[in-house]
């Protein structure tokens, strides 16, 4: 069970070891050091990058193993235009195009606009990059992080980080989203068998 080290530990004790594992990442500062140079409003690295790398550190696998691309939040409510967005997706293109895997860039200020159509309901309009992630399928998943400019990192985590320290994919009821958390988990699951997968709640 040593993969199981950090499961249960204090808020702080996890953040420390959380950072532990992204420093020694060096594909994941590469990342983290080209977004800050970058400079856009409230971003953060988001998502599988970190809470993949993080089972693969503590089960010995290989480094990127089940990480299909960086997913990266920003927030600017100032131009919601797809023109706008578009402008820093190539900027980011271009900062990474050496790197080994793609870097997927989305304003989450404009994410109500395209939201209904992709998942059938209405969305309402996000205040942040944080908001994003509080309505992530499973609540292991909603973990960001940023590289501040006297080098420490902040880390972003509505839900705590103890799920993902317990291999434990832990659905998030905020949407209707049990196909996303039943799908992420079933794939997870054939990467990382350590895992336990928390059904969706059934309401009565």
């Amino acid at each position: 069970m040593e993969h199981m080290r950090y499961s249960g530990l204090l808020k702080s004790e996890q953040e420390q070891a959380l950072e532990m594992i992204i420093r020694s990442n060096s594909i994941l500062m590469n990342v983290l050091e080209g977004m800050r140079e970058l400079d856009l409003p409230d971003w953060l690295l988001v998502s599988g990058a970190i809470y993949n790398n993080v089972w693969n550190y503590l089960t010995s696998r290989k480094n990127m193993t089940g990480v299909n691309d960086f997913d990266v939040f920003y927030f600017d409510g100032t131009d919601l235009s797809y023109g706008a967005e578009d402008l820093q997706i190539k900027r980011v293109e271009k900062r990474f195009d050496k790197l080994s895997h793609p870097v997927e860039l989305r304003n989450q200020a404009r994410v109500h606009l395209w939201a209904p159509e992709k998942f059938g309901h209405s969305f309402a309009p996000l205040t942040s990059s944080q908001d994003m992630l509080d309505k992530f399928a499973s609540k292991s998943h909603a973990v960001g992080v940023r590289l501040l400019d006297d080098d420490s990192l902040k880390i972003v985590a509505p839900f705590g980080l103890d799920d993902m320290f317990s291999f434990r994919v832990t659905p998030n009821p905020a949407l209707n989203n049990r196909i996303a958390h039943e799908k992420k988990a079933a794939r997870a699951k054939s990467i990382w068998p350590e895992l336990t997968i928390v059904p969706w709640p059934v309401r009565s």
